[in-house]
């Protein structure tokens, strides 16, 4: 045990509590942490990051570690817990287009299509996963995966080494995050819950007129055509709307 409190006190230590906070961020994190990136893959990426971030993080760690080994769990413990409350708002901030997508598929009448989605690593709509996927593409193209890594390093200026937020604002900061997420994937799919709207107050009143017809029979395929060429149409702007809002719950989580 000797050997191992020498490698404690001597730097190994404030590397694996390092480790600890990257490595449950990235594990847990959009686009780095997806499911369908392998494990080591996202192993060898924490290493990397905190190794990178080392000399950084040193300033922050304590003069002198526990020389116990048993001593520094606590420490393990604070740092995961951070690191998985910060990849954790991530997630849910990504969590966004995933929601206009079920609310698009179900005014479009395509709920019942189901499809793996890889971002979110289960069963969702065909538009969930396609608007999921393509947010993932976009985190990288604009560079969003930057703001993620660096909101890791400044994490330490908001949670010092050591000490656990209390579970009081933890609970309010996923429930904030949680709430404006939902408000915008609502946004998101607004066009489509307003033309759905007008599409069926149209059929209302034409059953009015004319109740021999099967007018939601007859008016299913139009509003699948309709809502189809919307999203052709506003694909792009639903992205660019939700990556502004994806970087702006980043830099408001970390109070800048």
């Amino acid at each position: 045990m000797d050997g191992l409190d020498t490698i404690l006190a001597t730097g190994a230590g404030g590397f694996l509590l390092a480790f600890a906070r990257v490595g449950s961020a990235v594990m847990i994190m959009p686009a780095l942490g997806d499911s369908f990136a392998p494990a080591r893959v996202r192993l060898l990426i924490a290493l990397a990051l905190t190794t990178a971030f080392f000399p950084f993080v040193a300033a922050h760690l304590p003069a002198a570690l526990p020389a116990e080994p048993l001593a520094i769990l606590p420490l393990l413990f604070a740092e995961m817990v951070v690191g998985l409350l910060f990849g954790t708002v991530g997630r849910i901030a990504m969590a966004a287009l995933d929601t206009a997508g079920m609310i698009i598929a179900i005014q479009s009448g395509l709920g019942s299509a189901q499809l793996f989605n890889p971002s979110m690593a289960s069963q969702g709509s065909v538009v969930g996963a396609g608007l999921s996927i393509s947010g993932v593409v976009l985190l990288f193209a604009l560079n969003l995966h930057h703001l993620l890594i660096l909101g890791v390093l400044e994490s330490y200026r908001l949670f010092p080494l050591g000490a656990i937020p209390l579970s009081g604002d933890m609970a309010e900061a996923v429930t904030r995050a949680v709430s404006a997420s939902f408000a915008l994937g609502v946004a998101l799919a607004g066009p489509f819950l307003a033309i759905t709207l007008i599409l069926y107050a149209g059929m209302g009143v034409l059953t009015r007129l004319m109740p021999q017809m099967q007018v939601f029979l007859l008016a299913l395929p139009a509003q699948i055509l309709i809502s189809l060429a919307l999203l052709a149409v506003c694909f792009g702007a639903i992205l660019t709307t939700w990556a502004a809002a994806f970087a702006a719950t980043i830099r408001s989580f970390l109070g800048g």
